[in-house]
């Protein structure tokens, strides 16, 4: 029974660093909790007793992520994009922000921040929403299931969509709940990037698809309009080095410019998101 209970509190551990990096260090500083209280609370209830020790750690941890660690990682480098502050710029998804993943480095939030103040003069009731930074510790601590989120130079941001029947411009809004999963598939006539990647076995590079819901799609229309002025203040940044979104977007939006690149078949597909990065 001391084997198992050992097994699974390693195993909590090691999924709290993953998906949230300080979520194991959270743990570890609570046991000391759990064992203070343990003896106080009425045995026989197991559930309530459960329930009380989760709410310290969800306490200690949610202190931790938006006060503790914005303190700490500032002079370490990385800063939290914003989250009620700035009505340009703001998460998609409180999610991300709950699981440590919007940050970036200074650089990187200025140029976000001049991208914004651009769009926001010609769509002054739009949102810029991102999605999936950086962590705010550790170069090269992976940032799953990311392949290179792990600098503090890399963010994704959602594209814009309007309201099918309406024509309504949504504003923070996508057809999928974390804005990953749900694709604005090729037209005919544009180039067929999954087809290909699929084709030369590339079997992951759609597979969000299928863990997502897409009842959503049928109400979502891809908003051309905002997301190539968007994209092109992208491209006017300086310090933004690399761009990645799916060829057939590049190609329905007219974009032409060296920074937008295919991001290659070994990773997943980005028709429902834009990436940018500083080098």
């Amino acid at each position: 029974m001391k084997t198992a209970k050992v097994s699974g509190f390693v195993a909590l551990f090691m999924l709290l660093t993953i998906i949230t990096q300080i979520g194991g260090l959270v743990l570890l500083v609570t046991m000391p909790l759990f064992r203070y209280v343990t003896p106080r609370l009425k045995k026989k209830n197991r559930l309530i007793n459960g329930l009380i020790k989760s709410s310290l750690f969800l306490l200690l941890y949610l202190a931790s992520t938006f006060i503790v660690v914005p303190i700490i990682a500032k002079p370490l480098g990385r800063i939290p994009l914003p989250i009620f502050s700035n009505n340009s710029v703001k998460p998609l998804n409180i999610m991300t922000c709950i699981l440590n993943r919007h940050y970036v480095t200074p650089d990187l939030y200025r140029s976000l921040e001049q991208i914004s103040i651009g769009f926001n003069s010609k769509y002054s009731e739009s949102t810029i929403a991102y999605l999936d930074a950086n962590f705010p510790f550790i170069n090269n601590y992976p940032l799953l299931p990311h392949l290179s989120h792990n600098d503090g130079k890399k963010l994704d941001i959602a594209l814009f969509y309007y309201e099918k029947e309406t024509k309504i411009a949504l504003n923070k809004a996508a057809p999928s709940p974390i804005g990953y999963g749900v694709y604005e598939m090729p037209k005919m006539g544009e180039i067929n990037q999954p087809f290909e990647c699929e084709k030369q076995g590339y079997w992951q590079y759609s597979i969000l698809q299928n863990f997502v819901p897409q009842n959503n799609n049928e109400n979502f229309v891809f908003d051309k309009e905002r997301t190539a002025y968007l994209m092109s203040l992208i491209i006017k940044e300086a310090n933004i080095q690399k761009i990645f979104i799916e060829p057939h977007l590049k190609q329905r939006m007219n974009i032409d410019n060296d920074k937008v690149r295919f991001h290659g078949c070994q990773a997943v597909r980005h028709d429902d998101h834009i990436h940018i990065q500083l080098n």
